[in-house]
């Protein structure tokens, strides 16, 4: 991880924010780079060396329209066949081949009991995180502000589990995915806590192809469940696993990003600089 680029996200955030917040006067430049404290030069080297693209482009990727031709642009047929063998339907390794093991019903039901966890706090693009792990896999990752909250709300989660703050190689591998070091990202496995219903909707996100969007009615429909849009919204505000399990990537049918467990903002955030590293790369 890059310190610098965490540092940077504060200052990106506070940008995206002004920006959302007038985005009818659409502010210029300089006036953005006022807000953040910056000069204009400053601003657009800082933001290009986050997002790889300038801020004009990455507003782009972030507009409804954009978002729009995104979920219109899928190409389900040729991924799904193609996340099967762990590919993108691009050729390249897929973003997120991760497997999902849901938690025994004595895990679910005790709260951790006899589970021993690890934990640690790392930088990403999007600011700090704590990650959580068994010896089965993740079984936890959230933005973390305030590490002493982010704590609270991992032993929440699991009440009656024996913690250690460790950094552990299931962590270190998970956290390869913020670097794009796909040489290094073995398997991911997930560890999770959840009812059936949620697993299976957390498993359908992961078929999302980093760049691209989809919606809550479209996920319920993948489930077989197409009148559950509502349940799968609620199970997805109840993702553990913050950006391994892309719930970033679902938004609603008219394009508008909506609600966001870790912030509206970073939500923004995140879909732009994905489609950002997408079209670099393309």
């Amino acid at each position: 991880m890059h310190a610098q680029q965490n540092i940077n996200y504060s200052r990106i955030a506070a940008a995206l924010e002004y920006i959302k917040e007038n985005f009818k006067q659409q502010p210029n430049l300089d006036e953005v780079a006022e807000k953040v404290h910056l000069s204009p030069f400053h601003f657009q080297r800082l933001f290009t060396d986050w997002a790889g693209v300038s801020p004009k482009k990455f507003l782009q990727y972030i507009s409804v329209a954009h978002a729009k031709s995104m979920l219109k642009n899928k190409q389900a047929t040729l991924f799904d066949t193609a996340f099967e063998t762990g590919l993108s339907g691009t050729g390249r390794l897929h973003d997120l081949f991760i497997k999902i093991e849901g938690m025994t019903p004595g895990e679910y039901k005790n709260g951790g009991e006899n589970l021993h966890i690890n934990y640690s706090f790392a930088e990403s693009p999007f600011g700090n995180i704590i990650v959580a792990s068994t010896t089965k896999g993740i079984c936890y990752m959230a933005f973390a502000n305030n590490q002493q909250v982010a704590l609270e709300t991992l032993q929440h989660h699991f009440p009656n589990a024996n913690f250690k703050q460790m950094t552990d190689l299931t962590q270190q591998n998970a956290l390869y995915i913020f670097t794009h070091d796909w040489s290094k990202l073995n398997q991911v496995k997930l560890h999770l806590k959840g009812t059936g219903f949620q697993l299976k909707v957390w498993e359908t996100l992961l078929k999302i192809p980093m760049g691209q969007l989809d919606t809550y009615g479209s996920i319920a429909t993948k489930i077989q469940n197409p009148n559950a849009s509502r349940a799968v919204g609620t199970a997805i505000g109840s993702n553990p696993v913050a950006f391994l399990i892309p719930c970033h990537r679902v938004i609603q049918a008219s394009g508008m990003f909506g609600g966001y467990m870790w912030g509206s903002t970073r939500k923004s955030a995140i879909i732009g600089w994905e489609a950002a590293k997408m079209q670099v790369e393309d």
